[in-house]
């Protein structure tokens, strides 16, 4: 893990690179990274506020949800999830990651290929999650997995912007900069 804590950014931030696990592949090139107290406010205030975030930094449309209890990832897009009630335990990377702390006024931006699994938490946990612009993501489920989404997923383009702070957010200075078409 990484932990930052630049001036210009109004939150801290945590970096996690985990090796591949056998049926998830993770993310060879990016790491998962914590936007630490993000917001904060009301529960609705927070929640509208990510929509917004999310919408004008190009990662279109949103949800609103829990974290599901299985394990699963997307090979084919990134995806951001901001936490606005609640708190979970969030089990990232399978068997190569580690269990996560997220609370409200979290957000968690996941690289394709990280699995993902709430163990945990509070019954009324619910997040806003986002995907860039365009892409729709596919649903890999630990024990479905036939294949090898190595190659997709490092064909997976990075975002032009961060899901919170547009240009030279944690997305720019943690991944390889190769934007979406």
């Amino acid at each position: 893990m990484k932990d930052q804590t630049p001036k210009e950014l109004p939150f801290r931030y945590e970096a996690y690179r985990f090796a591949s696990a056998k049926w998830c592949p993770n993310n060879p090139r990016h790491p998962l990274i914590v936007y630490r107290n993000a917001c904060s406010g009301d529960a609705e205030e927070m929640a509208e506020w990510l929509e917004a975030r999310f919408e004008e930094n190009g990662w279109t449309p949103s949800w609103r949800y829990t974290v599901y209890d299985f394990a699963h990832f997307h090979s084919n897009t990134h995806e951001v999830i901001g936490a606005y009630r609640g708190h979970a335990s969030i089990r990232f990377g399978d068997s190569a990651g580690q269990v996560i702390e997220i609370s409200a006024g979290d957000v968690v931006l996941i690289p394709a290929g990280v699995s993902h699994q709430r163990l945990g938490g509070s019954p009324d946990f619910i997040a806003v999650g986002a995907y860039p612009r365009g892409f729709d993501p596919d649903q890999i489920r630990k024990g479905e997995s036939h294949g090898d989404f190595k190659e997709a997923v490092a064909g997976v383009p990075v975002p032009e912007m961060d899901p919170l702070v547009h240009a030279g957010g944690p997305l720019q200075m943690e991944w390889p900069v190769k934007a979406c078409p």
